[in-house]
């Protein structure tokens, strides 16, 4: 079976059993290979904007003989993937500003389970979502070789809640053991802090969600 990085691992995970999951910017198709071998999934959709992975991709998928499960793709996010093929739309490896404006072009995002692993910025990703109605179900932190990633999973409800700018950084997290995040993040927004702006609340709630949880 395809292995996964830890961060690749993390976000299968929150894949529910018996979706059909459109991966965007699939790269070179791990998830939904893996998802699809492990009996998670019942197909995919894994689409990118670059032939050039994309290659990799297909390659992969008629290497483990999957060619009926998923479909491989050349898509300009999800511009190329209807609503009635996918339940799920998994977003792993991008900047959480591309990530919103993806999910921002889809007209049917409302009916979908998102998955989402923001390399940057993932308080943009968790802003769009809370300001479209959709509730955070799970928010972890990953550690994968030195490295911190978050990865998060939402649906939608329609409920839009007032938020203060520190929900758009802690979101629905609720283990912060992974110590050294919370701290890069800290001094992160202190040094954004010296620019002029003021991130006090952000940094103030940061440190008491961490001391509270320590």
């Amino acid at each position: 079976m395809q292995r996964l990085s830890k961060r690749l691992a993390a976000v299968a995970s929150l894949v529910k059993q018996g979706s059909v999951i459109a991966d965007v910017g699939t790269d070179h198709g791990y998830i939904p290979v893996y998802l699809c071998i492990a009996g998670i999934i019942k197909g995919a959709v894994a689409s990118d904007i670059n032939q050039g992975p994309l290659s990799s991709c297909k390659a992969l998928v008629e290497q483990e003989g999957l060619g009926g499960k998923i479909s491989v793709r050349l898509s300009n996010g999800l511009d190329g993937i209807g609503c009635d093929e996918i339940d799920t739309i998994v977003i792993a490896g991008m900047g959480g500003e591309l990530i919103a404006d993806i999910l921002s072009r889809c007209d049917y995002i409302s009916k979908m389970h998102v998955v989402l692993n923001p390399m940057t910025h993932p308080e943009i990703a968790r802003k769009f979502l809370y300001d479209n109605g959709f509730e955070i179900v799970n928010d972890i932190i990953v550690e994968d070789c030195g490295h911190y990633y978050s990865v998060f999973d939402a649906v939608y409800t329609g409920n839009v809640d007032k938020k203060c700018r520190a929900d758009y950084f802690l979101g629905n997290i609720k283990d912060f053991s992974q110590k050294e995040y919370f701290v890069h993040l800290i001094n992160y927004l202190n040094k954004k802090s010296m620019s002029g702006e003021d991130y006090s609340d952000i940094i103030d709630a940061v440190e008491k969600k961490v001391n509270d949880n320590g």
